[in-house]
């Protein structure tokens, strides 16, 4: 009787431990913006992974752009750095942040430095999650990728998308693009507001 008395409440300790972890991981899950002057800053929190954008929209520049996957728990943001425009050797790194939730303001704290981060949204929506590219139409045919190191991803919060070419083995970083995304009665449109390769892309819908 001792022994499932023991168990029973193991059980419960986990069950009530994964919930809070994941009340956790649901309070950072979306879309958050940091303006600075023309200079805009993205975060995209979804389904375990992250990406961090610095761009000028009105200049139509793109400044510098990284992610991976990421866990929230008790105020604190650890990641796990799978690509970085302008710092390939930080790939593989595991950072650790202080990042405090409250009022839709997302209050960080990287390096000494302070930041207040703006909701744009909470992550939900029919689109929302991260999505790998895994085939292409070719000649009216599906052709299905071979998976390997290399990889395309689309990561979309309620109302924000971020594509990124990236090979995490490598290091290697190929080009990314965002903005904002529409998704209704089975159409989906993006507004572009940075694109590394081609900046005369930005604007385009």
């Amino acid at each position: 009787m001792g022994k499932n008395l023991f168990l029973l409440t193991l059980l419960i300790i986990l069950l009530v431990s994964t919930a809070f972890i994941g009340r956790q991981q649901k309070i950072i899950t979306g879309a958050w913006h940091l303006l600075n002057g023309t200079l805009e800053e993205i975060l995209i929190f979804q389904d375990g992974y992250f990406s961090h954008t610095t761009f000028d929209k009105i200049n139509k520049q793109f400044i510098q752009t990284r992610g991976g996957t990421y866990s929230y728990e008790n105020d604190r943001l650890n990641i796990k750095l799978e690509f970085s425009s302008n710092d390939p050797e930080s790939i593989g790194e595991s950072p650790q942040y202080a990042a405090l939730i409250q009022q839709g303001i997302l209050t960080s704290d990287i390096n000494g430095q302070t930041m207040n981060w703006n909701r744009v949204d909470d992550g939900e929506g029919m689109l929302a999650g991260n999505w790998r590219i895994t085939g292409r139409l070719n000649d009216g045919e599906m052709k299905q990728m071979e998976r390997g190191d290399r990889k395309t991803l689309k990561l979309l919060s309620g109302s924000r998308f971020q594509w990124m070419a990236i090979n995490p083995a490598t290091r290697q970083f190929s080009g990314t693009g965002g903005g904002t995304y529409d998704f209704e009665n089975g159409n989906y449109t993006e507004h572009i507001e940075f694109f590394s390769r081609d900046s005369s892309r930005v604007g385009a819908t």
